[in-house]
């Protein structure tokens, strides 16, 4: 009776979820050069499920993706928010700034140490990519094997810079966050709330001229699109009226509130509303990756690094540390550092100067690729499908070696 009533919600996901993620098939990911030998990589991709089928909870690659992309390991009601965090939203326009501070850091502190094996770090997608690999190379008995690179130009790994304005005030503060990242030879993007837009767009235009991008932030900065799936269908129509009037191709939901199904009416190139893990979001969990993905016809671009609200007021970081220590893990495994700074927050002291030492510290990486969000998600989307469409950009390839029990990646 089990088999049956898990066959049934398979077929079940495979018609409305699973087929959102399907696009990332290991293979897609790792752009063999050579002829893959598709028998030995079939039995590489399911000896590492095999091997990793505790800790990603399934038993073939649909599942996988589903459970880790999808966050499906969380269950159906992931997306909706809690009964706490939907009163809080509710109440918070009334309550003093430092109530909710003292409240969101109480709450934290236990979400964090219920958390420790999964942040800052949820190393689990990455070692199962990682897994495929040697499995395959040991099946094939070959030393090594070339793959196209994850980023132009031979860079290690990609950073990407992004801001959501959330009101007047941090409005205000954008060109002084824009002049500090070009001092140390950066660009970012900056997401907009759509009531919040204002007329005079001279500010847009000259960012954009300068090489920011100007994204958007949702309509309203709260959750009501996400009540109910007519409310926001409703939103979105003038969400994506917005886009249009301000040319932009890139979304991120106030409260990095998402309901992937959902937001397929979103007219966009890519979307930053997920992350890799985050226990401290209104609806916590992750999505297990460093890199980029698809869901759905856009290309989803997963903060990697926690917010500086987050990293500061909650966290009473004192430092850039855990935003380089993760930064550290991203290029090893030749990922994506993708960080939401608030020009909101950065107006004060002790955030700007953590984000001062964080830009300087990066500035002096080497093989460390600074896109725009949607130079990103283009770079992806075309090195993903390269092979169907018969594109050729293997000049620079990284050599994957199998040393002993590890493989290694030069």
């Amino acid at each position: 009776m089990r088999t049956i009533v898990r066959e049934v919600e398979y077929r079940h996901l495979e018609e409305s979820i699973i087929n959102l993620w399907r696009a990332n098939q290991p293979a897609q990911f790792w752009q063999i050069a050579e002829e893959v030998d598709q028998g030995a990589w079939k039995d590489a991709v399911q000896k590492a499920i095999n091997l990793n089928q505790k800790s990603l909870n399934a038993d073939d690659i649909d599942h996988v993706l589903y459970n880790t992309l999808g966050e499906g390991r969380f269950g159906k009601s992931h997306w909706e928010l809690s009964l706490f965090n939907r009163f809080y939203w509710l109440i918070k326009p009334v309550i003093p700034f430092w109530m909710i501070q003292m409240v969101r850091s109480i709450v934290h502190k236990v979400e964090r140490e219920m958390s420790v094996a999964i942040w800052p770090i949820d190393h689990r997608n990455t070692h199962f990519q990682w897994e495929i690999m040697r499995q395959y190379l040991l099946i094939t008995g070959r030393e090594d094997v070339t793959f196209k690179n994850f980023w132009p130009d031979q860079n290690r790994f990609s950073l990407v810079l992004t801001h959501d304005i959330e009101t007047p005030k941090g409005l205000s503060f954008v060109p002084k966050v824009a002049a500090l990242e070009e001092k140390f030879g950066f660009r970012s993007s900056f997401n907009i709330v759509g009531d919040q837009i204002p007329k005079d767009r001279q500010l847009f235009k000259d960012l954009s001229e300068r090489g920011f991008e100007i994204g958007l932030h949702g309509w309203h900065h709260d959750g009501s699109a996400y009540q109910s799936r007519e409310k926001f269908l409703k939103t979105v129509k003038i969400i994506n009226e917005k886009l249009i009037a301000l040319g932009a191709v890139g979304f991120r939901s106030p409260l990095n509130l998402r309901n992937p199904e959902w937001m397929q009416e979103l007219e966009i190139e890519y979307d930053l509303s997920f992350f890799d893990t985050d226990p401290f979001e209104p609806i916590s969990g992750g999505v297990m990756s460093i890199w980029p993905f698809k869901i759905g016809h856009f290309i989803e671009l997963p903060a990697t690094l926690v917010q500086d609200n987050t990293l500061v007021n909650l966290l009473g970081e004192k430092s850039p540390r855990l935003w380089l220590e993760k930064v550290d893990y991203i290029e090893k495994y030749f990922g994506m550092a993708l960080v939401n700074c608030h020009p909101d927050y950065l107006v004060v002291d002790k955030v700007w100067r953590i984000y001062e030492q964080f830009l300087s510290a990066m500035s002096e990486k080497q093989g460390c690729w600074n896109a725009l969000p949607r130079e990103t998600a283009r770079w992806w989307r075309k090195r993903t499908e390269s092979q169907s469409s018969g594109i050729s950009t293997y000049s620079n390839t990284r050599l994957a070696r199998l040393v002993k029990d590890k493989l290694v990646i030069h």
